[in-house]
């Protein structure tokens, strides 16, 4: 579950977003270290205090067990909703419209992506793996109201990699 860090950066904004957005690309690595796919999320106050962090557990069986989602949850528990309306959630792929629709649900601020779902779609492609059960929609067609930014070029390469070593070790069909 996603943990607190107390953490606290004091870094201009935008250095500050590629210093989350590259955390969420460690949890991400994490990840898959531990045999789980690549995505890794951080959410973080206005103040940018990183509140708490999270990466994918789908692995346990679980499919809803994505980092975004987790973190939704964790902010609807702990936050005010003027925190949660504050806060960014930092992600290494775009939110997949279950955690677009949890992010809006919960009232949570700006999303900040490191990779698109459509980069992600092309690379699972090359790499010949089944497509989603469900289909990808942009952050904005399910939550329109959420500030988004992303994908960060600086990144892809580096999650390609990860996903790439993810179903390399993965049966085929798997």
């Amino acid at each position: 579950m996603a943990e607190p860090t107390g953490s606290e950066e004091t870094v201009p904004r935008a250095d500050a977003d590629l210093v989350h957005l590259r955390r969420c690309v460690d949890l991400a690595t994490a990840a898959v270290d531990a045999g789980d796919e690549p995505f890794g999320s951080v959410l973080v106050a206005a103040t940018g205090e990183v509140l708490a962090e999270e990466r994918n557990r789908v692995g346990a069986g679980d499919p809803t067990l994505h980092p975004e989602f987790a973190l939704a949850r964790w902010a609807a528990t702990n936050l005010t909703p003027a925190e949660r309306a504050t806060a960014t959630v930092y992600t290494s792929g775009e939110h997949c419209p279950m955690c677009a629709a949890a992010h809006g649900w919960v009232g949570l601020g700006r999303i900040v992506y490191a990779t698109s779902s459509a980069q992600l779609a092309g690379w699972l492609a090359e790499l010949d793996v089944a497509p989603s059960p469900v289909r990808a929609l942009p952050i904005h067609e399910v939550a329109p109201h959420v500030v988004v930014d992303g994908p960060e070029p600086t990144l892809a390469a580096q999650v390609r990699a990860l996903h790439a070593r993810f179903h390399a070790a993965r049966p085929a069909g798997g």
